[in-house]
C-alpha cells in the first residue's frame, strides 16, 4: 500500500463522498493509505464516512459541504485543499434521472449537466496542471455503462456519461507519458442509494455492490483507460461495442431498461 500512496498521495479528493460509490471509494483510498479531502452536500452523511474512515484506517480527512455543479466550485473547495495538494482526484458526484426523455423537467436536465459534466471538467482543469507539474498522481472519473451507446429512459443521463468516458479517454493519452494516470470507470447497476431509489426490477444478482467497483477502480488505475466493472458486465460491453452495429445495441440497450423500469 505504501507504492500507492507514493504514487497517488498523501490525499485524494473525492467529489461526491457521502454515499455510495463515493464512501465506498473514500474507504479503499482510505484503506491504501490515503489522507481524505470529502467534498459532497450531504453534510451529516459526510461526517460519518469521515469517522468511519478515520476509525477503520487511522487516516486523516477534511470535509467540505459543496455544490459540486455550481459555477464557484472550484473556489468553495479551496479552504479544503489548503496546504493538502491533492495527488488522486475521483470525481463520483452525479445526479441521475429515470424516464421519459420528453417528461423530464429542464431543470433536471440541467442539474445532470453541471453536477456530471462541468464538475469533474472544473476540477480536471484546476488539479490536472498540478500532477503533471509534479510528474505522478491519478484522475478517475465516474462514467456508467449507459454512457457506452444509447439507452432509452436515461437520455440526458447517459450523454453526461459518455462525456466523462471521452474525457477520461482523451486525458489519458494526452496525460499517461507526463507520469498520470486517467481512469474512466463504467459502471453497471450498482447497489447505491440512488439506485435503489429508481426502483429498478432486476434481479439481484445482478447489482454489484460498491466496495467492489472502488475495488476494482483502483487496482485498475495505471492500467488502461477505461475498466466496466464486473465480469458480467464486460462481457456485455463487449456485445455492444464488437458484436453489434451501433442501433442494434441502443435498440437492444432501450429494451431491457424499459422491461427493468416497467411501472
Amino acid at each position: 500500500m505504501s507504492a500507492f500512496r507514493d504514487r497517488y498521495g498523501p490525499w485524494a479528493l473525492i467529489a461526491g463522498a457521502a454515499e455510495g460509490l463515493g464512501a465506498a471509494f473514500a474507504h479503499e483510498a482510505a484503506r491504501r493509505g490515503l489522507d481524505l479531502l470529502l467534498a459532497d452536500l450531504q453534510t451529516d452523511k459526510l461526517a460519518a464516512v469521515a469517522r468511519s474512515v478515520e476509525t477503520a484506517c487511522g487516516v486523516r480527512t477534511r470535509c467540505a459541504t459543496v455544490d459540486l455543479g455550481a459555477v464557484d466550485t472550484w473556489e468553495r473547495l479551496q479552504p479544503l485543499l489548503h496546504d493538502a495538494a491533492p495527488g488522486l482526484l475521483i470525481y463520483n458526484a452525479g445526479r441521475s434521472y429515470v424516464g421519459p426523455f420528453l417528461s423530464q423537467p429542464w431543470e433536471d436536465q440541467r442539474l445532470q449537466l453541471e453536477v456530471n459534466c462541468r464538475g469533474p471538467l472544473r476540477l480536471v482543469h484546476k488539479l490536472a496542471p498540478e500532477l503533471v507539474a509534479r510528474g505522478r498522481g491519478g484522475i478517475v472519473l465516474l462514467s456508467s455503462m449507459t454512457g457506452l451507446t444509447g439507452h432509452a429512459l436515461v437520455a440526458c443521463y447517459g450523454a453526461t456519461k459518455a462525456f466523462n468516458l471521452v474525457l477520461a479517454e482523451a486525458l489519458w493519452a494526452e496525460l499517461h507519458d507526463r507520469g498520470v494516470d486517467v481512469l474512466a470507470v463504467c459502471p453497471g447497476p450498482t447497489r447505491t442509494p440512488g439506485y435503489e431509489a429508481s426502483k429498478s426490477r432486476l434481479p439481484p444478482g445482478f447489482v454489484m455492490e460498491p466496495a467492489h467497483v472502488a475495488r476494482e477502480a483502483l487496482d485498475a488505475l495505471g492500467r488502461g483507460p477505461v475498466l466496466v466493472p464486473g465480469a458480467a458486465n464486460r462481457a456485455t460491453a463487449a456485445v455492444l461495442s464488437r458484436a453489434l452495429p451501433r442501433g442494434a445495441a441502443t435498440k437492444a440497450m432501450s429494451r431491457l431498461m424499459r422491461a427493468i423500469y416497467r411501472r
